[in-house]
């Protein structure tokens, strides 16, 4: 295959993954007005279904837009040699290899990031805004904004410059370094993440004492599972959406209770949905997570490694030499249909675990109180009841509200 066939390559799969990422939506769509299933029958009253339908056409018509606009964008900077243009421009500024893929790098995110600003701004505060559910403000989305650049450029850049500096000394068989060297950040973050992240963006405060910790407590100890760490996010600072989750593992295991998912839910309702977080930890996951994350990135840095030197790659743009940061942004497009397929198994693996989940807070707690909890919460967050099937299958890490139900009713 010479340069040119894999330049076309590139463009027919960008393309491919757009028309069919768009033909997906649109199915979906179309199945905005099914009937609402009469397990779901009482979710909505009238007035908040409509509510909740004109929420997803909003939604689309906006993801589509912004989908749009990001295929122009790929495409007019690949056929305007845009990727060539800037690797003259940081060899011209620097010498020294990893620091013009820094500079390759940082221009492309910094241009990303810049220009996906008025949309991220778009959403927050005029389509969230319109519905309810943003209660960022301007302060708090800004300074959003500068602490995940922040973070990009240091955490991404540390990354990116040792990665490279692994492919400089050891050529082909940096892969394994590279793979070794990102394990070892994935299961730091998932052991550190709610104390080293999550505290830059929100504030976490232990779950104070009465009612709702009391019962968390006693169901902890009827389960023999050590949780001497619950805590509770400011996730009303951004948005009135509630959600809970379960990080790390061995000592450094904790829940993380929404403060919105203790406005919204009863005591007995948040036990629920603890139970079912207590089930992903029970049923080990977690940990099946954690080797698939390790896996798939260990498959990822091996493939690269089959690509990044090959000449008709770096040729596809325009570059005569192969060289790191070209064959990276050539190998993320042809590399683009493992990723998805990769995340369709993912996804399938995931669904099924929820059902785990939930069946082991029905078990453990009470299927009733984890039904009304899961209607509130699809409720408040204006849910759509009736995806279609496909974009299920394709897209979902949870099943819908309905199979769930489905699920949770046929084991009771």
């Amino acid at each position: 295959m010479d340069s040119v066939s894999v330049f076309y390559l590139i463009v027919g799969l960008i393309l491919a993954d757009y028309i069919f990422d768009l033909y997906v939506s649109i199915l979906n769509a179309k199945h905005f007005n099914d009937p609402v299933p009469p397990l779901l029958a009482d979710v909505y009253d009238t007035a908040e279904y409509q509510k909740s339908q004109r929420y997803k056409k909003k939604q689309l018509r906006f993801g589509l837009l912004h989908s749009g606009f990001n295929l122009l964008l790929i495409l007019g900077f690949i056929f305007s040699d845009g990727f060539l243009w800037l690797h003259q421009f940081s060899t011209q500024l620097f010498d020294q290899p990893i620091a013009v893929s820094l500079v390759f790098f940082g221009f492309l995110f910094g241009a990303s990031f810049l220009l996906s600003l008025p949309f991220s701004y778009y959403d927050t505060f005029v389509i969230e805004e319109k519905f309810g559910f943003n209660r960022s403000t301007q302060k708090t989305f800004w300074l959003d904004q500068l602490k995940s650049l922040a973070l990009t450029i240091l955490v991404g850049g540390l990354v990116l410059g040792l990665i490279n500096w692994f492919y400089l000394l050891l050529g082909l068989d940096f892969w394994w370094f590279a793979w070794l060297f990102i394990a070892v950040i994935i299961v730091f973050m998932n052991l550190f993440y709610s104390k080293l992240i999550v505290p830059i963006f929100n504030k976490l405060k232990p779950l104070n004492a009465g009612e709702l910790r009391e019962k968390i407590e006693n169901y902890a100890t009827k389960e023999n599972f050590n949780l001497d760490k619950i805590n509770v996010i400011d996730g009303s600072k951004r948005s009135s959406k509630a959600n809970a989750y379960f990080s790390g593992f061995g000592s450094q295991k904790q829940v993380t209770l929404y403060d919105t998912l203790i406005e919204k839910l009863t005591a007995d309702e948040v036990v629920a949905v603890l139970a079912h977080e207590v089930g992903h930890y029970k049923k080990k996951h977690i940990i099946f997570n954690l080797l698939m994350a390790l896996l798939s990135t260990g498959l990822t840095f091996f493939v690269l490694s089959l690509f990044i030197n090959l000449p008709v790659v770096s040729q596809a743009f325009g570059v005569e030499n192969p060289n790191f940061h070209i064959g990276l942004v050539a190998f993320s497009f042809i590399y683009a249909p493992v990723n998805t397929v990769l995340g369709i198994v993912t996804n399938i693996v995931s669904r099924k675990f929820e059902y785990q989940a939930d069946d082991f807070a029905k078990a453990t707690h009470s299927a009733t109180d984890l039904m009304h909890g899961l209607k509130k919460l699809s409720r408040d967050s204006l849910s759509n009841l009736t995806p279609h099937s496909l974009n299920v299958f394709l897209n979902y890490s949870h099943p819908s509200l309905h199979q769930r139900f489905r699920n949770l009713k046929e084991n009771a």
